[in-house]
């Protein structure tokens, strides 16, 4: 009977690292109610259960209209695709962040807090647009009934942090320990050299934190990627659709593009972790075209310069 249990328990234990963390927002799973983390986690006042960042580019038919007789930009005329002015009428920046955390005790309700940080420069036209933020605390009754509190507009905070940059205080009141909340917002950029960083390692666990990130191939860029055991990537070659008003455009164009993943589980904050695991940051260069751009053999981190 002692062995069975052990079996059991070991079972359950795999059948919940199995079901975490749910990449599908919009409604706590049954094992996210029942999970307190893992390892050293199990102490933490608050863990993230699942951190997406989702980045796509909108190519409008002014780029397009490099070539009038191309059905489509392809491998084959990418090159010359790449030479056309790129600028911030043609190309947007489109990110979906979804973030999902878990007060495990009260003392960690500061962590239903965030702060959105997001271009937008006094000394120019140029910058980014914060939309769509959604702010949800899921909590359960006293009869273990789920109840959905949608935060109030009220409660956020908007704030010019520099020269450059705003910021949006999202306070969220009233959070017991077992709740769970969720955010989700997106941000259209004109800057399409330009990525916002992407850090896997915060102040409280994670259990998983997510990049997918769709570049079209015409925007080239090099990779620097640190060892970490806890993060993997892969790179594949993809297709984007770009809108196009254009009459000569009779049916819908693709551009060859690189579509990376890169993916963490279990991370610990840095005074946990056995080893540092940097944020990720981005910079594209256009002085080539690779399809698609490589992932140096061996790392697991991205760093793009």
């Amino acid at each position: 009977m002692k062995l069975l249990l052990i079996i059991a328990f070991f079972a359950f234990v795999n059948t919940a690292k199995a079901q975490l963390p749910n990449e599908k927002f919009g409604k706590p799973s049954s094992m996210e109610w029942e999970y307190n983390g893992w390892g050293e986690a199990i102490n933490a006042d608050a863990i993230i259960l699942c951190k997406k960042m989702k980045v796509t580019y909108q190519i409008s038919d002014q780029v397009a209209n490099f070539n009038k007789n191309s059905s489509e930009i392809s491998s084959d005329n990418i090159s010359d695709f790449g030479k056309n002015q790129i600028d911030d009428g043609n190309i947007l920046v489109k990110y979906e962040f979804r973030l999902r955390t878990k007060i495990l005790k009260q003392e960690g309700a500061r962590h239903a807090d965030i702060d959105i940080i997001y271009f937008y420069s006094d000394n120019s036209k140029i910058f980014d647009e914060l939309t769509d933020l959604k702010v949800r605390v899921f909590s359960k009754n006293e009869k273990g009934k789920v109840e959905t509190r949608k935060v109030n507009t009220a409660s956020f905070i908007k704030e010019r942090l520099d020269d450059n940059y705003m910021v949006v205080h999202v306070v969220v009141p009233d959070v017991q320990a077992g709740s769970i909340i969720e955010y989700q917002y997106n941000i259209i950029s004109p800057r399409a050299a330009f990525l916002y960083d992407w850090v896997f390692q915060e102040c409280i666990p994670t259990v998983r934190s997510k990049c997918d990130i769709e570049i079209p191939a015409f925007l080239q860029f090099n990779m620097n990627v640190p060892i970490n055991k806890l993060i993997k990537s892969g790179v594949e070659v993809g297709q984007l659709a770009y809108d196009t008003n254009r009459p000569d455009f009779k049916k819908g164009k693709t551009c060859p593009t690189n579509h990376y993943t890169i993916t963490g589980d279990n991370i610990l904050p840095q005074e946990q972790a056995p080893e540092i695991i940097a944020p990720f940051t981005s910079q594209i260069n256009m002085s080539g075209v690779t399809i698609p751009a490589k992932i140096p053999k061996g790392r697991t981190h991205l760093k793009i310069n």
